[in-house]
């Protein structure tokens, strides 16, 4: 094991602990979240003097493992200060006592130790935890008053912490005032508290050429910390993108008071879509262990309107660059895998932190959130996309249903793990029809369907050459979204595959390369056959292979589809296609992930089987899924049929005509 330099974000490096490198001070604030940290720093600039106590502030995330918490307690902690006065340790525990024991432990250790060594521990959220806080050597009403100190938050408070802290330990000025209340929800706009009149002006414009609006909600500590430059950012792109952003900074989204004006503001500003920047989730149902009891699931917004989850990371973006899972499991678990609960729409990471300065009284690295613009307009054009599902007539919209193919045999479309696919196909058309979706001459039954996409090219090679084609791509409209990609993606699928003329999917009509595309159009629904991972390969590799890069004629298909046939939304009907599986980051996909360059911001729909959730995930977290779970179906005896039903009655006659009927075994 080695010793670490404190990195942004306060991630633990598992091959080595942090040294903060931080020397004795009279003060030490210990805390996880690092808006907090941020507005101590800021309060620290405007109060302290020449006759100040000494600060320091530290993520305590960076101090959890054992080694590294008692390199700082000897460094820090244990030895004197300069003017030798008594010590004050504020620790805001995030999670409880069970989120760092060590460290709950060893500082109540340190506090008996000596005299002049005061502990104050308080939640680090807005719930009270009697049995933390009374481990504080402190007496409660200090302890008490601390808390609202820093939940409170903003510049103002965390100032007058320091000055209570100082008066009450330090013989300090009286000077301090009681923590100042802001409201649990507000309205933001340039980094300010707003209202709706106001925030209408401002846009008004936009507004008139009826652009939709989408919340923006995020956490309200990063307004209390004045981080909201991020946010700031993030709708100038929504704005770009045609989305008219509508800020509000809340407590949480299980506060009554916040969700009352999320979804006054809902209603008044006729919001078509949600941009979620908060963790955790907000469900309020009753256990899913209760196998007993059926789960009544009740959505925090009184209006059932999409909810992107936007990512903001815990790291920083070199971070996430180079990690193969994308996110850490901290970021997974508070901003992916809860927000599930609550059937929102995993988007990608938006933001990273990044370092701010050096604070050199507190000896810390302040640090920033910093939007991500290209993967900020990624989700930007996906919420512009929901809207358009919104507002779009059902006689407008363009859709798209994929049935997978694996193996690449014709007797394998539509192969769909625990579901008739192509009845159940059938039977959503059907019911987009009635619904006045723009469909025509929709096949009486699954066989039907299924010889109708036969009636084309499918990915079977042993056909391509023998068929006809309802739709193709040329190789110049190819290749000028080809060109748009990453350099990377482009010399990567050149270098496995070659150039597209080689592609086993392209053909030479009337002198012009083009691409074969499996499908037919049922007015101006597509219904069509998923591309192979790739040809001439193992049929297992082809498909599973998680290195695998897609081929020309993969790419070509999703490219007509959302540049071309323009669809407005893409269903893949049944467990599971290949898409979700292709290279690429597990989370928080960047645009070198394959499943993103294929995909892109498109609404998608994946009737998928209940059994199986972990599969489910995938195309959840890797291709924006919303996932619509059908049962398994019943278990019955399969029996025989056909021929094989006539060969088993022969077989049993035979059997029982033996030693009774010499002429009949003959």
């Amino acid at each position: 094991m080695h010793l670490l330099s404190a990195k942004p974000g306060g991630f633990v490096d598992d091959e080595g602990i942090i040294d903060l490198g931080q020397s004795p001070a009279d003060i030490i604030v210990l805390a996880a979240a690092d808006s907090l940290l941020s507005a101590l720093g800021q309060a620290l600039d405007a109060w302290q003097t020449g006759h100040s106590p000494s600060v320091r502030l530290a993520n305590w995330m960076q101090l959890v493992k054992p080694a590294a918490y008692d390199l700082y307690e000897d460094a820090v902690l244990d030895k004197p200060t300069q003017k030798g006065r008594a010590q004050v340790v504020v620790l805001s525990l995030l999670g409880g006592q069970h989120y760092w024991p060590y460290g709950f432990e060893r500082l109540q250790a340190w506090a008996k130790a000596k005299r002049n060594r005061h502990l104050i521990i308080v939640p680090g959220d807005d719930s009270a935890d009697p049995e933390i806080m009374q481990a504080s050597s402190a007496d409660q009403i200090s302890v008490q008053r601390v808390w609202r100190y820093l939940r409170e938050g903003g510049q103002a408070n965390a100032e007058h912490l320091l000055r209570f802290l100082d008066h009450h330990y330090f013989s300090g000025v009286d000077d301090w005032v009681e923590p100042i209340a802001i409201p649990n929800a507000l309205m933001v706009l340039d980094g300010n508290a707003t209202d709706l009149h106001s925030w209408q002006n401002h846009y008004q414009a936009a507004l008139t050429q009826g652009y939709p609006v989408g919340l923006v909600l995020y956490y309200r500590s990063h307004f209390q910390s004045g981080n909201t430059q991020v946010f700031s950012d993030l709708s100038n792109i929504l704005l770009e993108q045609g989305v008219v952003p509508l800020e509000i900074a809340l407590s949480s989204l299980k506060d009554s008071i916040s969700l009352e004006l999320v979804n006054t503001l809902i209603e008044r500003s006729q919001a078509k879509v949600i941009l979620n920047c908060t963790g955790f989730s907000a469900n309020r149902a009753g256990s899913p262990d209760l196998a007993s009891e059926p789960t009544d699931f009740q959505s925090a917004f009184e209006h059932p309107i999409p909810v992107l989850q936007l990512i903001l990371s815990g790291s920083t973006e070199e971070d996430w660059q180079g990690q193969t899972q994308g996110l850490r499991s901290r970021d997974v678990a508070m901003q992916i895998v809860l927000p599930e609960m609550d059937g929102r729409v995993i988007t990608r990471a938006v933001s990273f932190k990044a370092l701010s300065h050096f604070h050199e009284q507190a000896q810390i690295d302040l640090l920033r959130y910093e939007l991500h613009p290209e993967r900020a307009t990624f989700v930007a054009q996906l919420a512009k996309r929901y809207a358009r599902l919104h507002a779009l007539p059902n006689a407008e919209k363009r859709v798209a249903f994929i049935l997978a193919n694996y193996p690449t045999k014709d007797g394998r479309i539509g192969n769909g793990v625990g579901l008739d696919t192509p009845a159940s196909s059938v039977n959503l058309l059907r019911a987009l029809e009635q619904a006045g979706y723009p469909i025509e001459d929709v096949p009486e039954d699954g066989n039907a369907l299924i010889e109708a996409l036969l009636g084309a090219v499918t990915n079977n090679p042993n056909t391509l050459h023998q068929r006809g084609c309802w739709q193709s791509l040329s190789l110049n409209d190819y290749l000028e979204h080809f060109y748009q990609l990453p350099i990377e993606a482009q010399n990567a699928v050149w270098d496995r595959w070659g150039p597209p003329e080689e592609d086993h999917k392209c053909r030479a009509v009337d002198g012009e390369w083009r691409m074969m595309l499996a499908g037919i159009r049922l007015g101006q629904t597509f219904v069509g056959i998923q591309p192979a991972r790739g040809f001439n390969l193992d049929l297992a590799a082809n498909y599973h292979d998680p290195d695998l890069i897609p081929p020309h004629s993969y790419l070509a298909y999703y490219f007509w589809l959302r540049h071309v046939y323009q669809v407005d939304a893409i269903v893949h009907v049944g467990k599971h296609g290949n898409l979700e599986w292709l290279p690429g980051k597990g989370t928080a996909l960047s645009e070198h992930c394959w499943p993103d360059i294929a995909m892109g911001p498109t609404p998608h729909f994946y009737p998928f089987i209940v059994n199986d959730p972990g599969e489910g995930a995938q195309a959840k977290r890797r291709t924006q899924a919303v996932i619509i779970d059908h049962l398994m179906p019943p278990m019955t005896r399969a029996e025989s049929y056909g021929d094989m039903a006539e060969l088993e009655t022969l077989v049993d006659e035979y059997y029982q005509a033996l030693g009774m009927d010499t002429r009949r075994e003959a």
